[in-house]
């Protein structure tokens, strides 16, 4: 089909997909049709023809041969919590994972299986019983399917690698109907391209992960004023580049929403952020911190022992809960170099809301054991992600915030490594999506050419097909 065509469905056909699902069938004519199409991100406004709420993966299977038979355009939803909004489609048909909630651990062998509706909070809970963590994010509603897919950075990476290097298998249903395996040893090919390269070969309908023995943390925010930014960066940039590898942190500049249940005195005031994980032996945590305290005068702290889904959790509500406006850009980065430094200094000290920010994820540590061709993931040779989001409740601020994230990021970007981890992108045209693969982007071809030739799963950071000869 020609992508983006609009098709008229009959209701008979409809009714005949409907009848032979487990789950639900809604449409434009149901009263939960606005909940069901609702994202995480408030920006997004898509009405889908179709939305499949699966209870297993022979309902994906049917989806999927529905959309293809009648030339739908297909959107895939685990968490929703992508910025750009992939995980919905105007027109048409949305195969929705929500409803896949199955999660099974195997404290024996540390493994996990999780179905593909499943956000990372679930699954903290159920590992976090055993004492054990799955490498994620750093926001528990986040889906557990789009993360992983994009590459899966957060708190654990450094001391356990991306969530991708802690997966051994997924389940996947493919372009043409079939449910397939795929690991190091069933369609190798397929696996190598699932980690990093997004949701472009089929519908992940159950991931099976190696999770790692993490209980409590030493963990949790610091905050300094923001006339403290410079002296806070340049200590971070030092520190985490030779740091154990059991110590974690991601630094951001932020200001502190009003009415959020941190000190009434700081609420509106911009600052600077690192937000800490330690996973080493609790009773070395404070000589640990000792010379982090140190540092200038911070208006808070929070760091402290605490459960890891505790966490992974801190910021849900408190920061980001569903229904705000986002605007993201993103880019890796080699260093921070002076000018960089001044270019954060210059807009970090001016957030036009006060949920806009600005936070760069360390990769180092274990990621940088597993090389850049292993997964489709390829910038393991860089030191940072850095993510510039314009945020506000209010719609009416929506291009105050983008102007925002726009500008900072244009003006730090040729100081940057070329790319962007996938999961922090709007829509950005092919250029974008083929710098966050650099290298690995033709042998991605050749995978999708191989499991999905006409392109069927293209709403995503789509990695094109080549087209077929004559």
């Amino acid at each position: 089909m020609m992508q983006g065509a609009v098709v008229t469905l009959d209701r008979e056909t409809v009714d005949r997909l409907s009848a032979g699902l487990q789950g639900d069938l809604i449409t434009p004519d149901d009263a939960g049709y606005d909940d069901a199409r609702t994202l995480y991100n408030a920006m997004i406004d898509k009405h889908p023809a179709l939305i499949v709420r699966c209870a297993h993966a022979a309902d994906v299977a049917a989806a999927v041969a529905f959309a293809r038979q009648n030339q739908l355009d297909v959107a895939i939803r685990g968490g929703g919590h992508n910025g750009a909004g992939l995980a919905m489609v105007d027109d048409g048909l949305v195969i929705d994972l929500s409803p896949m909630k199955a999660i099974h651990v195997d404290p024996a062998a540390r493994t996990v299986r999780v179905a593909g509706g499943c956000t990372w909070g679930e699954v903290d809970q159920a590992t976090h019983a055993h004492g054990l963590a799955v490498p994620s994010g750093i926001i528990s509603t986040t889906g557990v399917g789009g993360l992983t897919l994009g590459g899966g950075l957060g708190y654990l990476s450094r001391a356990y690698g991306l969530t991708i290097d802690n997966l051994l298998a997924v389940d996947v249903v493919l372009a043409d109907g079939r449910l397939v395996t795929a690991s190091e040893d069933e369609n190798p090919d397929l696996f190598w391209a699932v980690r990093g390269g997004g949701g472009n070969f089929g519908v992940v309908t159950s991931f099976l992960f190696q999770a790692q023995p993490v209980g409590t943390v030493y963990g949790g925010p610091i905050i300094w004023p923001i006339d403290q930014t410079e002296t806070i960066l340049r200590w971070y940039l030092d520190f985490i580049a030779d740091a154990p590898e059991n110590i974690s942190g991601w630094f951001g500049i932020h200001r502190v929403p009003t009415g959020s249940p941190l000190p009434a005195e700081l609420h509106s005031a911009h600052g600077c952020v690192i937000t800490w994980c330690y996973t080493g032996p609790m009773e070395a945590a404070e000589e640990v911190f000792r010379p982090i305290r140190a540092l200038g005068t911070p208006v808070l702290d929070l760091a402290g022992p605490l459960p890891f889904p505790q966490l992974q959790s801190m910021f849900d509500q408190i920061y980001y809960p569903p229904g705000l406006q986002w605007y993201w850009k993103a880019d890796f980065f080699n260093e921070v170099n002076d000018e960089a430094i001044a270019l954060h200094l210059k807009f970090g000290s001016n957030l036009p809301s006060e949920l806009c920010t600005m936070h760069l994820y360390p990769i180092n540590g274990a990621v940088q054991r597993v090389g850049r061709t292993a997964t489709a993931f390829s910038y393991r040779d860089v030191t940072f992600a850095q993510v510039i989001v314009g945020v506000d409740s209010d719609p009416a601020n929506v291009d105050q915030v983008t102007q925002w994230a726009r500008q900072y990021w244009a003006a730090l970007h040729p100081h940057s490594a070329g790319g962007a981890y996938v999961n922090m992108m709007m829509e950005e045209g092919q250029d974008r999506v083929e710098a966050a693969y650099r290298d690995n982007y033709r042998r991605l071809v050749a995978v999708k050419n191989r499991y999905d030739p006409d392109n069927l799963f293209h709403i995503n950071q789509n990695i094109k097909p080549d087209a077929p000869a004559g």
